[in-house]
């Protein structure tokens, strides 16, 4: 192991979602916070949102050509076998000129290619799986990588045992710090104090089916007095948003985007969500009462997987996506009329946390270049 001055070169390669990019970005400033000589190289996959979101956060990266299977017959197919030897030749090129000494792959279609042609050169590989589901790629690259982080117990269905470090996923540090932002958040989003506020966040595109039950259930929350901080998502927002203004409802409101979400969580008496891997471990440190919707439109179904590991615990509630529409607002007026329901909840949740990933994921990159 070098010094702390010393320079490391570090691939981090992956993508796809948000699930795997942020979790990528907070490895890559963890990394860079202990040795910040370091050179960090992203790979992804050209054309999703990790070549705009990465270099956004400072980092270099390199897009390659692969994409995945559709699950239909389409004429993308025909090209799947040329963009997967193409990624390799690239990936093979990468590893060449840039000599990385440890490649960390977090999921997605470029960590493929990228591990795979540095663990036939025997570069350290380290494997970070968010889901309690293991993706096909990571369970096959598995069998070579030096270590695999994960964000759940009993992982070892999916990789041999000896390899597995139980680390949780790596989040941004603003929201581990929520407690004394709630009245600034109530200022910034303009909510009354003395009402419950629900927040509902169905990812940056947005989430249809938490939309639909919104807008069927906002003339019920009004009328409650419950305020309603609701991100839409860039698809559906100018539809929503209309149907809100000519409503008249004072206490919806649609928000394209959150980007603060410190200050989304602090403002939060409640928060409905989908149940993807960054979603889930967010909302583990937040320790807020939490309504899951997991989207049935995933591979192997993880993100009803994903909740089920807390609804186990007592740390979640389940609502089916089917039963979203017609179900919702009477699951959160049980929440919102029982404090003793929210409190348990809450304290439930926040014992599955693990605010520590980053650093714990560091540490395992560190054990490897030794």
């Amino acid at each position: 192991m070098k010094g702390k001055g010393e320079t490391y070169r570090i691939i981090i390669s992956g993508g796809g979602t948000g699930g795997h990019i942020y979790p990528a970005i907070a490895i890559a400033k963890a990394w860079n916070e202990k040795y910040p000589e370091s050179e960090v190289l992203f790979v992804g996959a050209e054309g999703k949102m990790e070549m705009q979101k990465v270099p956004e956060a400072g980092y270099k990266i390199e897009g390659l050509r692969i994409a995945g299977l559709q699950r239909r017959l389409t004429i993308e197919n025909l090209w799947f076998p040329f963009k997967v030897l193409d990624s390799l030749q690239k990936a093979r090129k990468l590893i060449k000129n840039f000599k990385p000494h440890l490649v960390v792959g977090v999921g997605g279609y470029a960590s493929g290619p990228i591990l795979f042609a540095a663990q036939r050169k025997n570069i350290p590989t380290l494997i970070q799986e968010q889901n309690s589901y293991a993706g096909l790629t990571n369970k096959i690259l598995a069998k070579r990588a030096d270590a695999i982080c994960v964000a759940y117990p009993d992982m070892d269905r999916y990789f041999p045992a000896k390899k597995i470090r139980y680390t949780g996923n790596p989040v941004r540090k603003d929201i581990l710090e929520l407690a004394d932002k709630r009245e600034k958040a109530l200022r910034h989003f303009d909510l009354d104090p003395s009402k419950p506020v629900i927040l509902s966040i169905g990812g940056s595109l947005g989430a249809r089916t938490l939309n639909r039950a919104l807008l069927h259930n906002m003339d019920t929350f009004d009328k409650h007095g419950y305020q309603v901080l609701w991100q839409t998502g860039s698809f559906y927002h100018d539809e929503i948003s209309k149907k809100v203004q000519d409503s008249g409802l004072k206490n919806i409101r649609p928000l394209e985007f959150i980007k603060d979400m410190d200050l989304a969580y602090a403002a939060a008496t409640l928060v409905i969500s989908r149940s993807g891997a960054l979603s889930v471990s967010e909302l583990s440190l937040v320790g807020k009462p939490v309504i899951f919707i997991p989207s049935p439109n995933v591979a192997e179904d993880h993100q009803t997987k994903n909740a089920m590991a807390f609804v186990s615990q007592q740390a979640a509630v389940l609502l089916k996506d089917e039963d979203a529409v017609s179900e919702l607002a009477a699951m959160v007026h049980d929440l919102l009329q029982h404090p003793e329901k929210q409190k348990t909840l809450a304290d439930a949740i926040k014992t599955l946390g693990k605010p520590g990933a980053a650093k714990e994921i560091v540490k395992t990159m560190e054990n490897l270049l030794q």
